[in-house]
């Protein structure tokens, strides 16, 4: 079983920024996938980035290109997510997910590739 333990967010005003963080329990493998989801209500939940814990890959949604890095650093086992020149529709709960599966079962940025999740984190993002 793995925890993800989410930390950052927050309310900032638009061409602003944020970190998030995310820790996950336990040993992970440098072919354990984490990154970030995030959603709002009454729309599904969709990857905005993640990447490989080992390195080397890196998925970002085209409205996170440019504007936001996932990069994996601080604490072992943390990824973290810098979100710069925010904008109002990127407010949402923003999640963390892992994937630890041996042989990925789908693609990096859908939300059913991923086994674990944390509870969330809000941004919003003021105009």
């Amino acid at each position: 079983q793995v925890q993800l333990t989410e930390s950052g967010g927050g309310s900032v005003q638009a061409g602003g920024s944020l970190r998030l963080s995310c820790t996950a329990s336990g040993g992970r493998s440098d072919d354990d996938y984490m990154g970030w989801f995030r959603q709002v209500p009454g729309k599904e939940r969709e990857g905005i980035a993640v990447m490989r814990l080992g390195g080397g890959r890196e998925y970002y949604a085209d409205s996170a290109k440019g504007r936001f890095t996932i990069s994996r650093g601080g604490a072992a086992n943390t990824v973290s997510l810098q979100m710069d020149s925010l904008k109002p529709e990127d407010t949402a709960m923003y999640y963390c997910a892992a994937d630890t599966h041996r042989y990925k079962i789908g693609p990096p940025l859908q939300p059913r590739t991923y086994n674990y999740w944390g509870q969330g984190t809000r941004v919003t993002v003021f105009s």
